[in-house]
């Protein structure tokens, strides 16, 4: 995008300065779009491989055994695994996806069809986005209210022998907590997305409005 409004700019300033084609500042937004779509593409990859390598690596350490141990003594283990197990199997999808919408807009041969293939990426991209925030949420707060109720019913069965009753607000402020301690991390999750993503997904906004002015 740099490049065609540089152009542009020097349109403006110099009558003299040769004059592209419609077919010509096609073909950069068609490149642009196409180079956008593929490092869509790329981070994708990279974010699930970094995952994939990260749990490898902390499945050889204590903390993997303990968590482990841990989740199979409360009895949630099965259900973790099986979440970890449809999360991965989403992700692989969207990035099936980002791979598929690369090579449409790599090969579209119009106007009508890159604009249409740009706004279908960049909805991608959005889906994905907002598929890996709920995920967590959806995950992080079930869990991890089930696993701070266990801890403390263990807790005080091993202090006094018995469970204690906890009251209503106790439950209610717990909650409260929970919700704010997900909404942190999830907003700090979509600020990450917005760095890795934001930007290319401008690019691509700033390449639909343009083919806009060249199709009407």
């Amino acid at each position: 995008m740099e490049e065609l409004d540089l152009l542009k700019k020097d349109w403006k300033k110099n009558d003299n300065y040769p004059k592209f084609s419609e077919q010509e500042i096609y073909a950069m937004l068609h490149r642009n779009s196409s180079s956008t779509v593929k490092w869509i593409f790329i981070i994708s990859v990279l974010e699930l491989s970094f995952g994939l390598v990260l749990g490898i690596i902390l499945s050889f350490t204590k903390f993997d055994i303990e968590n482990t141990k841990f989740l199979k003594s409360i009895g949630v283990y099965n259900y973790y695994e099986a979440f970890v197990c449809v999360l991965y199997i989403v992700i692989v999808y969207f990035i099936v996806r980002f791979y598929l919408m690369y090579k449409k807009v790599s090969t579209t041969d119009n106007t009508k069809k890159l604009m249409t293939n740009i706004l279908k990426a960049r909805k991608t991209v959005q889906n994905y986005i907002l598929f890996n925030l709920v995920a967590f949420a959806v995950g992080f707060i079930p869990f991890f209210s089930y696993v701070l109720k266990i801890s403390a019913d263990k807790a005080s069965l091993q202090a006094t022998g018995k469970i204690a009753d906890i009251s209503i607000s106790v439950y209610i402020l717990t909650f409260l907590a929970i919700l704010v301690i997900t909404g942190i991390f999830t907003t700090v999750f979509w600020f990450v997305y917005k760095l890795l993503y934001g930007f290319l997904l401008r690019k691509l906004k700033r390449n639909f409005e343009e083919l806009k002015k060249i199709d009407f």
